[in-house]
């Protein structure tokens, strides 16, 4: 049996969007980490989720299609520690109360890996490879960030 509920470490994975890179970590956390993570991710200025990420889990095995992009501030948790996955997230990082370690592992954006492609099957290798670096990172916690 997993650990309860309030065991379990709140982890934030923030980006600037919510669209991408933090819904992967988000979902990779709950699939793979659910008993000893409590996950979720938001963005400073999110903008809708994108719909190659949740292709690209799907392909994985991991349904993030329900996802919302959404701010820190809707979401009502104190959080233990906060992973931006993205450079500007990182420097823009916002204080959040109660002392949340802020974590930087950044990742290739792949929208603008994606820029230049003309079809989907073109752009989608850029996702699937940023998914697995994500994931390889969600199954080094939580050690990596405890």
């Amino acid at each position: 049996m997993g650990a309860a509920e309030d065991d379990r470490l709140r982890v934030l994975f923030l980006c600037t969007g919510n669209s991408c890179r933090s819904q992967m970590a988000e979902g990779w956390a709950r699939a793979l980490k659910g008993d000893s993570i409590d996950a979720y991710s938001a963005g400073t200025e999110p903008h809708g989720i994108n719909r190659l990420a949740v292709e690209a889990m799907r392909e994985a095995g991991v349904d993030i299609s329900s996802h919302a992009s959404k701010h820190p501030d809707e979401i009502g948790v104190a959080f233990d520690v906060v992973v931006t996955v993205c450079g500007s997230a990182h420097e823009t990082c916002p204080v959040f109360p109660g002392g949340a370690r802020v974590v930087h592992r950044g990742f290739d954006d792949p929208p603008a890996l994606a820029r230049d492609a003309q079809r989907d099957d073109e752009a989608l290798p850029h996702y699937r490879r940023v998914r697995d670096e994500i994931r390889a990172f969600i199954e080094t916690l939580p050690g990596g960030i405890a």
